[in-house]
């Protein structure tokens, strides 16, 4: 039960409340001047109680530094490339300003002022990202009761800006195929089959189900650092795609004499293949030799739905093809290859309206 006792001091007599926490401990706040005072404090912490909005006082001292290393040895769920990111955002954004804050004493205004200035020298996706660790760790604040409300929640952050899809045609996709050498099967892998660099590169004998004609995209190769590191793909589902029939005999020739964990994808020397880092390696000279405009490897990814889609797929069967989670977030990345949708849908509903003789337009 809370208390209200006085006490003396040399400056003369003051209250302390006793009271019990959410969770059963016993605590007290002293230092009021007059009994109304001691009064006014411990109904609203009953009221905040209730609520289920109490917020221990001491607790919220902590620094944002020691709720973050605690966040980030949680966050064991992330793959390997998305752990390193939100660690490099939290060292070098995140820590040097709040680290020494404590979390009472994080305001919105100044968490605003930060997102702001860090604007004016880094990326959208760098300002977001380092936002996102900040709001997550006050997010876990508010579950231990150290705050009531996130102070980073509602602040303005940066748009990013989007890069314009490329989308090769067949015959654009057949001249870059003639310029990579021994890599022709891989770039046709990569514009027919939409899979993601790392998961092209991560292919195995095993993978390869010549006589359904299927990839089986079981793991996913990405580079953290210096590092390669082979985990599941981006959605952690496995899933099998077709490979068109033209390129039965390639695979059947790439994969002719291989153990069953060998890579079907490899280097000159043998090594696994990595993501080209400038125009000056093999995909970026073969993309000029075949008279393209500049382009990355993923825009093979974005052309391989492009010709799916030309061919007939519906969203569904992108979706499955390319390993998204869901047909809305293929629906969201390729709004513009089903434009044309529904101009067709206009011409067979107007077939409709003919054919039930326009009696409504009479």
């Amino acid at each position: 039960m809370a208390t209200i006792e006085p006490y003396e001091t040399k400056q003369g007599r003051r209250y302390r409340v006793r009271y019990r926490t959410p969770d059963r401990r016993q605590t007290d706040k002293r230092g009021f001047k007059t009994k109304r005072e001691a009064e006014l404090h411990l109904a609203s912490v009953e009221v905040s109680k209730a609520r289920g909005e109490y917020v221990d006082v001491s607790a919220s001292r902590a620094r944002v530094e020691t709720l973050g290393a605690n966040w980030l040895a949680t966050q064991t769920h992330l793959k390997p490339s998305a752990s390193r990111s939100i660690e490099i955002a939290w060292r070098v954004h995140v820590e040097p300003r709040w680290g020494r804050v404590s979390v009472a004493d994080v305001q919105h205004s100044e968490v605003q002022r930060w997102v702001s200035e860090l604007s004016k020298s880094r990326s959208a996706t760098t300002v977001i990202r380092a936002y996102g660790v900040l709001a997550a760790i006050l997010d876990v604040a508010i579950r231990d009761r150290r705050l009531a409300a996130n102070p980073a929640r509602g602040v303005k952050l940066p748009r990013k800006q989007k890069r314009a899809h490329i989308y090769l045609s067949a015959e654009e996709v057949a001249k870059l195929a003639e310029q990579v050498g021994d890599q022709k099967l891989f770039i046709l892998t990569l514009s027919y089959c939409g899979l993601r660099w790392g998961e092209a590169t991560a292919l195995r004998r095993c993978d390869i189900d010549l006589a359904r004609r299927r990839l089986e995209v079981r793991l996913n190769a990405v580079e953290v650092g210096s590092e390669i590191v082979i985990g599941t793909p981006k959605s952690h589902e496995q899933r099998s795609v077709p490979f068109p029939p033209s390129l039965a005999e390639l695979f059947a020739t790439a994969c002719d004499g291989k153990a069953a964990n060998d890579l079907v994808f490899t280097g000159s020397k043998g090594q696994r293949l990595l993501r080209p880092k400038t125009d000056a390696g093999w995909f970026g000279t073969s993309v000029k030799r075949a008279g393209l405009a500049r382009m990355t490897p993923h825009d093979l990814r974005h052309t391989a739905a492009s010709l799916a889609v030309s061919a007939g797929a519906n969203v569904k069967a992108v979706q499955r093809m390319l390993g998204h989670a869901s047909a809305t977030m293929t629906l969201d990345v390729y709004a513009d290859l089903f434009e044309d949708d529904l101009d067709e849908v206009a011409l067979r509903l107007d077939e409709r309206l003919l054919a039930s003789g326009a009696a409504a337009l009479a």
